[in-house]
C-alpha cells in the first residue's frame, strides 16, 4: 500500500508540473520576494569568541574578567605604537615617538587617558620634573646625544624601560631596533575592548585605532599602529576580501561548465536563475530567523551550488533522453517520476549529514548545519518542482522566444567519448567485481586507520590573513585586490623581538571559602613541583596570586609583616590563621588595588596566574594547567586564552567524530527504509553506502597526508562528504534499479553509467571547480575547506561510477537474480530472495 501511495503522489506531482507550470512559477516567484526581504536583515559575526561560548574554561575566563577586572565606571583599552629603526634609542627617534604621542593626545575623539614609552622614561631620567609629554619633548630637545645615551644606560635594569624595548637592546652601545609606546583610552562603560582582543569580535577601539593610523601616517616616520581594534578590523576584512575574490571566480567557472553541460542558452539561464533563487531563499531565511552569518557559513553558497547544479543537470539531461520520443509533457512526467524519488533520497541523506552537526557543542557549527540543511530543502523544492515547471513552460513556447536553440543531446549519450570513458566501472564489474570490491574495501580500511592521526587545531591565526599575501592576489585589480594586512606580521614580529611576549600565561580560577585557614597554603601548593610547560624556580612555579601579593607587601610594610607572622604557624611567610583579618589589612593598604586583582570582593574566589614556556604547545599547557587546578581541594578551573582555544580544538575533533558517526548511522537507516519502501529492497541502501564509506576514508586520509588539521571549517568535512557524496551514489543506484526492471544486469548498468553518469560528470566538474576556487581565498583555512570539499565530491563521483557498479553486481548476484533477465516489476520480495516470478523464470531456464 505504501508503494501505491508514493506512486500516486509522484503521479500527482508530475501532473501538476506539466499541467499547471505557470501557477507554479508565479507561486515560487512570490515566495522568492518574501525571502528577498530577509536579505536586508542578515547580520555578521566574526572571530573566535563565537566558538568559545558556553565552554567551561571560557565561562571561567569571563568570571575572572568580571571579578578581577578594573572596577571603574568606564572601561579601558590601549593602542600600541611600534617603532622600528636601526636604533630607536637615538635622540631623533625618541622625539618622533613623543611627538606622535603628543599629536594623539591632542585629539579629543581618541579618548586618551595616558601614554607611556621608553622615550618618556629616558626624558624623565634627564628631567624628573618632565611629567607631561610636552615637557618630555623639551627635555630631550635640550639634551645632547651623550646625555641621552647616558640616560638609556641608567635605565638598563629598569623594567619600565626594558619591558618596552626589543630583546636586542645593548646596554653598552645604548641601541635597540624596536620599541613599543602605549596609548591608553577610556571607553564608555560596557564597551571594554578586552573581549575583542584576540577574538575578532566588534571592537570599540577599531574606529579609534583607525583614526590613530591616519594621525601617525600624517607625520611620516617609522611608527606603526597595533591593537585590538586593528585585529578586529582584519578579522572582518579578510571575509569581505575572500568573498570578493572567490565569488566572481566561482561564477566564471560555473557558468563556463554549465555552458558545456547545458549547451543551450535558455537552459543555462533557467539553471542559473534557479541557483540564484536557492541562494536568496537560504540567506533570506538567515535574515528572517535572526541567525548571524559567521565565517563557517561562507561555505553555504558553494554547497548550494554543488547540489543545485547537480539537480539541474540531472533534470535537463534526463528530460532530453526522452524528449524526442515522448514530447514535452511525456518526457517531463518520466523525468519527475524518476528524479523526484532520487532527489528526495539525496535531500534526506544530505539533510541528515548537515543536521548531524547539531551533535557539536560549538554554536557556529550548529548554525552552519541548520542553515545548510534548510538550504538543501529549498534546493530540492526549486530544482525538483520549479525548474521542471519552468522548463515545460519555456519549451512549449520555445518557437516564439527569439533565442536560438543549440544542442539538446544528453551528456554521455551512446557512442560519445564521455559515455565510453564512464563505462570503465562496468567493464571491471563484468570481469572481477568481488575481487575489485574487496580490494577497495581493504584499501578504505587502511586509509581510515591512517586517518586516525589527523591533527586538530584552533588558533587565532586561523581567522587571520597570511603574513604575506600570494603574488597572484596582489596583482588583482580593484576592487578585487585584497587589503594590505599587517596583523599577523606584527604579531610574529612582537613574538620574535620582545622578550615580554615570549612567555605565555595561564590562569587557574579557584572557588570556595577562601577565609579557611588552609586556603592560602593550598593555593601556594598548587605551584609546587610544577609541570614541564610552566616556568619555575627552585621547584616552584612562577606565578602571581593573592599569596605573592601578601608576601610582597609584607617585605615593604613592617606592620603588615608582623600581622602575617602572628598568623603564620609554620613560618613559611603564608598566613594560615585569621585570614579575614589579614585580607582586611591588605585591602586597606597601598597594595589593596593589586590584591583586588587576585581576590574577589566576597572572598569566595581567587585567580592564580602562571607563566608558561614559549616552547610549550597549546595542548601541553592546557593539560598541565588542568593538572595543577586539580591539586586544589575546592573547585578550580584552568582558563585563559590558551586553555579556551585548546578546549575548542578538542570540541572540534569531538564534533567531527560524533557528526560522522551520527551522519553515517542515520544515513544507513534512512536508506534502508527508503529503498525498502520505494523499491522493495532494503539492502540497496547498504550497497548505496559503500562508495560513501570509501570517499569518507579517502578524504580523511588526504587530510593527514596533506597536513590539514580539523579546524573551525574542516570539522564539518566528513559529515559534509556524506551529505554531498550520497548524491552521486543515490542517482546511480536509483537509475540502476529502474533500468534493471527493464533489462539484464549489465545492460542496465551500461545505461545507468552512460545516462546518469553523464549528468554526474557534468555536475562533478562544475561543482569541484566552483568550490575549488575557495583555494583563492585570502583566508587560508577557507582554501583548505574548498580543496577538501572539491576532493570529497571527486572521490564520491569516482567511487559511484567505478566502485558502485561492482557493488551492484555483487548485490544482484547475492539476491539470486538472473543477470540476463530483467527484475520483474512486481518484485517486492525484500532482501534475501528473488520474487517468485523471478525464481520461477530461473527454474525454467
Amino acid at each position: 500500500m505504501a508503494g501505491l501511495d508514493h506512486e500516486r503522489l509522484l503521479e500527482r506531482a508530475s501532473g501538476l508540473v506539466t499541467d499547471r507550470p505557470g501557477r507554479i512559477i508565479v507561486a515560487f516567484l512570490l515566495v522568492t520576494s518574501v525571502f528577498a526581504v530577509g536579505l536586508g536583515n542578515v547580520s555578521t559575526e566574526a572571530g573566535t569568541s563565537q566558538f568559545a561560548a558556553g565552554i567551561p574554561a571560557e565561562e571561567a575566563l569571563s568570571d575572572v574578567q568580571r571579578e578581577f577586572g578594573p572596577s571603574f565606571t568606564a572601561d579601558t583599552g590601549s593602542t600600541q605604537l611600534i617603532q622600528r629603526n636601526r636604533n630607536v634609542l637615538t635622540k631623533p627617534a625618541m622625539l618622533r615617538m613623543l611627538r606622535t604621542q603628543e599629536r594623539i593626545q591632542e585629539r579629543d575623539d581618541l579618548r586618551v587617558t595616558g601614554v607611556s614609552s621608553s622615550a618618556a622614561v629616558v626624558a624623565r631620567t634627564i628631567d624628573p620634573s618632565a611629567t607631561t609629554t610636552e615637557a618630555q619633548i623639551r627635555a630631550l630637545e635640550r639634551s645632547t646625544p651623550a646625555e641621552v645615551r647616558a640616560a638609556v644606560r641608567e635605565n638598563a635594569d629598569n623594567p619600565a624601560f626594558t619591558g618596552s624595548v626589543s630583546s636586542d637592546f645593548n646596554r653598552e652601545s645604548a641601541t635597540a631596533s624596536a620599541t613599543i609606546g602605549v596609548v591608553s583610552h577610556e571607553l564608555p562603560s560596557g564597551l571594554s575592548s578586552g573581549a575583542a582582543a584576540g577574538q575578532g569580535g566588534t571592537s570599540p577601539l577599531t574606529p579609534i585605532q583607525q583614526r590613530i593610523e591616519r594621525v601617525v601616517a600624517s607625520g611620516g616616520g617609522d611608527i606603526t599602529v597595533f591593537g585590538a581594534g586593528i585585529l578586529a578590523a582584519e578579522f572582518s576584512q579578510v571575509i569581505v576580501d575572500s568573498l570578493l575574490i572567490v565569488t566572481p571566480a566561482a561564477v566564471v567557472f560555473i557558468i563556463f561548465f554549465l555552458v558545456v553541460a547545458y549547451r543551450d542558452l535558455l537552459d543555462l539561464l533557467l539553471g542559473t536563475v534557479t541557483l540564484l533563487m536557492a541562494v536568496v531563499w537560504t540567506f533570506g531565511f538567515l535574515g528572517l530567523a535572526g541567525i548571524p552569518f559567521n565565517q563557517v557559513m561562507i561555505a553555504v553558497p558553494p554547497l548550494l551550488l554543488a547540489v543545485g547544479i547537480d539537480f539541474g543537470i540531472h533534470v535537463v539531461n534526463r528530460y532530453r533522453e526522452d524528449r524526442k520520443d515522448a514530447g514535452v509533457a511525456g518526457a517531463m512526467r518520466v523525468t519527475t517520476r524518476q528524479l523526484l524519488v532520487a532527489f528526495f533520497i539525496v535531500t534526506g541523506t544530505t539533510v541528515i549529514g548537515f543536521l548531524s552537526n547539531f551533535a557539536s557543542d560549538l554554536g557556529p557549527i550548529q548554525d552552519f548545519g541548520l542553515v545548510a540543511a534548510v538550504g538543501i530543502l529549498f534546493t530540492f523544492l526549486l530544482f525538483g518542482v520549479f525548474l521542471p515547471a519552468a522548463k515545460v513552460w519555456i519549451d512549449r513556447r520555445r518557437d516564439r522566444i527569439p533565442i536560438p536553440t543549440y544542442s539538446q543531446e544528453p551528456l554521455g549519450a551512446e557512442g560519445s567519448r564521455l559515455g565510453w570513458a564512464l563505462s570503465g566501472g562496468v567493464t571491471v564489474a563484468r570481469k572481477a567485481p568481488v575481487f575489485f570490491l574487496a580490494v577497495m574495501l581493504v584499501g578504505s580500511i587502511a586509509a581510515g586507520g591512517y586517518a586516525t592521526g589527523v591533527d586538530t587545531s584552533f588558533t587565532q591565526e586561523d581567522f587571520l590573513p597570511p603574513e604575506e599575501t600570494p603574488a597572484y592576489l596582489d596583482s588583482l585589480p580593484e576592487p578585487f585586490a585584497p587589503a594590505d594586512y599587517s596583523v599577523v606580521g606584527t604579531l610574529n614580529y612582537l613574538e620574535d623581538n620582545f622578550e615580554t611576549t615570549n612567555d605565555g600565561q595561564v590562569t587557574v580560577y579557584v572557588e570556595g571559602r577562601l577565609q579557611r585557614d588552609t586556603s592560602l597554603e593550598e593555593i601556594h601548593r598548587m605551584g609546587s613541583d610544577p609541570p614541564n610547560s610552566f616556568v619555575s624556580e627552585d621547584r616552584q612555579a612562577d606565578s602571581t596570586s593573592i599569596v605573592t601579593v601578601i608576601r610582597s607587601h609584607a617585605r615593604e610594610d613592617e606592620e603588615f609583616s608582623e600581622l602575617v607572622a602572628r598568623n603564620d604557624r609554620d613560618g613559611d611567610g603564608i598566613p594560615d590563621e585569621d585570614l579575614g583579618e589579614v585580607y582586611d589589612a591588605l585591602l586597606a593598604s597601598s597594595a589593596g588595588p593589586e590584591a583586588a586583582q587576585y581576590l574577589a570582593e566576597d572572598r569566595r574566589s581567587a585567580r592564580v596566574v602562571y607563566t608558561t614556556k614559549a616552547s610549550a604547545s597549546q595542548s601541553e599547557i592546557t593539560a598541565d594547567a588542568r593538572g595543577v587546578a586539580d591539586r586544589f581541594r575546592g573547585d578550580a578551573t584552568a582558563t585563559g586564552n590558551t586553555v579556551v582555544f585548546q578546549a575548542v580544538s578538542d570540541l572540534i575533533f569531538q564534533s567531527a567524530v560524533q557528526s560522522l558517526a551520527i551522519a553515517l548511522g542515520l544515513t544507513v537507516v534512512f536508506l534502508l527504509l527508503i529503498y525498502r519502501l520505494f523499491e522493495g529492497f532494503a539492502s540497496l541502501g547498504l550497497a548505496n553506502t559503500v562508495p560513501i564509506v570509501i570517499a569518507v576514508a579517502s578524504v580523511a586520509a588526504t587530510m593527514r597526508l596533506a597536513g590539514i588539521s580539523f579546524n573551525a571549517f574542516t570539522a564539518t568535512i566528513l559529515s559534509l562528504t556524506i551529505g554531498l557524496g550520497i548524491d552521486y551514489s543515490v542517482h546511480v543506484t536509483h537509475r540502476f534499479i529502474d533500468e534493471r526492471r527493464e533489462a539484464g544486469l549489465f545492460t542496465a548498468l551500461d545505461r545507468t553509467v552512460r545516462g546518469t553518469g553523464g549528468a554526474l560528470a557534468g555536475s562533478m566538474i562544475t561543482t569541484t571547480t566552483g568550490i575549488g576556487v575557495l583555494v583563492l581565498a585570502v583566508l587560508s583555512i577557507l582554501g583548505q575547506f574548498g580543496v577538501l570539499t572539491a576532493l570529497s565530491i571527486l572521490y564520491s563521483f569516482l567511487a559511484s561510477l567505478f566502485v558502485l557498479p561492482s557493488t551492484l553486481v555483487v548485490w544482484d548476484r547475492a539476491l539470486g537474480f538472473d543477470p540476463d533477465r530483467p527484475i520483474p516489476k512486481s518484485s517486492s520480495a525484500g532482501d534475501g530472495s528473488p520474487s517468485e516470478e523471478s525464481a520461477a523464470a530461473s527454474a525454467v531456464d
